[in-house]
């Protein structure tokens, strides 16, 4: 098991980047993640799969919402994708080693690994593979996470050093539809931390008060959560987890009072 920094336990985490659409910088953007080094605020971001294998920094996995593009995000190239503009900006989708140019080590980086194997199943592995590829030069503050077991196994295969964590929530029906009942199941009990060498989890904020959480952080893991939407749900947030993933606020950072 590898402990997250103390960083990653006092500095909040900009979800997607300190992203405000209005003022041009959307989420998972490159000016997202500057806005939020800026700040003082560490970084959350995304990563998905591009046709040829290349990760890029995307949260959905249709362009539709995000672009005037449509379709699947892992139908195109990392060269097409490159060429695509987020609505109302200028900003582009960047790969994941453009991010992790940008950010150089100047804030605690947290990456999500998106499910591709469609069910939380073991069809996994390239998408990890172009993770560990882009971070084997990078020399700051970093852990790696996903709500899919599988992806976790895959990241400590290939990057054995670097925390890794699990994204949790209670996994209900209507938020899942497409996850087997007995999936569900399996996943709200958060059975894979210790198998998987987690050190941590970033649970659903609402959720945080589950028996499962309060005996994962009675036997030393770190909470962490997603995501927190106002200085009220962060007071809330903060008597259970150690720290927070917020967006549309300015989260309070460490030494501030409230």
């Amino acid at each position: 098991m590898n402990p997250l920094a103390p960083e990653f336990l006092t500095t909040p985490l900009a979800h997607r980047g300190y992203h405000d659409a209005k003022a041009g910088r959307p989420e998972n953007s490159l000016a997202a993640f500057e806005a939020a080094i800026v700040a003082g605020y560490g970084i959350e971001l995304d990563v998905q799969l591009s046709s040829d294998g290349s990760a890029k920094v995307f949260h959905d996995y249709h362009l539709d919402r995000l672009t005037d593009e449509k379709g699947q995000l892992s139908s195109r190239t990392a060269a097409e994708l490159r060429q695509i503009k987020l609505k109302n900006s200028t900003e582009t989708i960047p790969t994941f080693s453009q991010a992790l140019a940008r950010i150089a080590g100047r804030a605690p980086l947290l990456v999500e690994i998106k499910d591709q194997d469609g069910v939380m199943g073991p069809n996994v592995g390239p998408l990890e593979k172009a993770v560990a590829d882009a971070l084997a030069d990078y020399s700051g503050l970093v852990a790696v996470m996903s709500f899919n077991p599988h992806a976790v196994h895959e990241v400590a295969r290939f990057l054995p050093n670097i925390p890794r964590g699990l994204t949790t929530s209670a996994f209900p029906v209507a938020d899942w539809p497409l996850l087997p009942a007995k999936t569900r199941a399996h996943l709200r009990l958060i059975e894979d931390y210790q198998p998987l060498g987690a050190s941590f989890i970033s649970h659903h904020a609402g959720d945080l008060g589950s028996a499962r959480v309060q005996e994962l952080k009675s036997d030393g893991a770190a909470i962490l959560c997603w995501t927190v939407l106002s200085q009220q749900a962060e007071n809330t947030a903060r008597k259970i987890a150690d720290n927070i993933t917020f967006e549309g606020y300015a989260a309070q950072l460490p030494g501030e009072k409230a």
